[in-house]
């Protein structure tokens, strides 16, 4: 399901009754459809030959642009389920995909579901959202790049279905680190839970709950991690460049099984001492009840 450039999409689900964007076979399996892909006129950061828009990962749609306060619609009470369709050999859909998307449009409580890929991923664009879930998505739950900047509230990542790697993978740009503008969104309370700090690496390759690199920054907050490898890892000279300023993540509380809190590595592949990254609190109830479900995902998310 795609929304181009000036569309606008209304999805206006209650807590008792969800919309469902869901797989129409029997036996439902991750990438078994698409997903859902909104496109915007928000600024991005691709800029290769100096464009200030560009064509969708899928869908080719076009997006970005100067409207900051661009309006895509309102989104509240969606559930996307078993999404994640591969488009070709390099290309998948995410379950849910902002390319753009401006902060005139409104997502409130929605959740990606055991998708093939990730569950949220934004690219560039000024949205922001509160209270949404991904759970079991087969690459990372939360992913962003090309310059997004947007303000966030109640964030809850697991991964339970036997495969993934991260609960947030974050950019700035990969083929322009300091490309502007840069990444910069805030995140207060989030819960990520891992699989597990010795879990089977052939099917959980990476492990990590939150990946800073290419250039990001980001100011995130309330946090909870629980069963990973990594806790917080960070590389790149300019993402290192920003910790403990425009890079932090306050009052983190390890609940169990991390095997490594912070980790660091320079351009060159060299060890970086990154501990001032991350800031700890064992009063920090992350998404609002630890690693349990909260409160505001009763009755209408599923999966925990």
């Amino acid at each position: 399901i795609a929304i181009a450039q000036g569309g606008k999409i209304n999805v206006n689900g209650t807590l008792a009754k969800p919309v469902v964007m869901t797989s129409g076979l029997a036996v439902k399996g991750a990438g078994d459809w698409g997903g859902l892909v909104i496109c915007g006129r928000a600024p991005i950061n691709r800029k290769t030959n100096g464009e200030i828009t560009a064509q969708s990962e899928v869908a080719d749609l076009t997006y970005g642009g100067t409207i900051s306060n661009d309006n895509s619609g309102s989104i509240k009470f969606l559930r996307i389920e078993y999404a994640g369709a591969a488009y070709n050999t390099e290309k998948e859909f995410n379950g849910l995909s902002f390319f753009g998307v401006g902060s005139g449009t409104v997502v409130e409580n929605v959740q990606a579901f055991h998708g093939a890929d990730d569950g949220f991923e934004f690219f560039g664009g000024t949205v922001n959202t509160s209270n949404l879930i991904a759970i079991g998505n087969e690459d990372d739950q939360f992913d962003w790049t090309e310059g997004w900047n947007g303000k966030n509230t109640n964030w809850y990542g697991k991964l339970n279905f036997g495969k993934g790697n991260r609960g947030i993978e974050a950019d700035n740009f990969e083929l322009g680190f300091a490309n502007t503008p840069i990444a910069n969104p805030t995140i207060t309370n989030i819960t990520l839970v891992g699989p597990g700090s010795t879990a089977d690496a052939t099917i959980y390759t990476e492990n990590q709950a939150i990946k800073l690199r290419r250039g990001t920054k980001g100011l995130i907050s309330n946090v909870v991690l629980s069963g990973w490898k990594t806790g917080i890892d960070v590389e790149n000279d300019e993402t290192i460049a920003f910790v403990g300023t425009a890079l932090k993540v306050t009052s983190v509380n390890y609940i169990s099984d991390i095997a490594l809190k912070t980790k660091g590595k320079k351009t060159d592949g060299s060890n970086a001492d990154v501990s001032a990254v991350a800031t700890e609190s064992t009063s920090a109830t992350g998404a609002g009840s630890g690693i349990a479900q909260p409160t505001w995902a009763t009755g209408w998310s599923v999966g925990f």
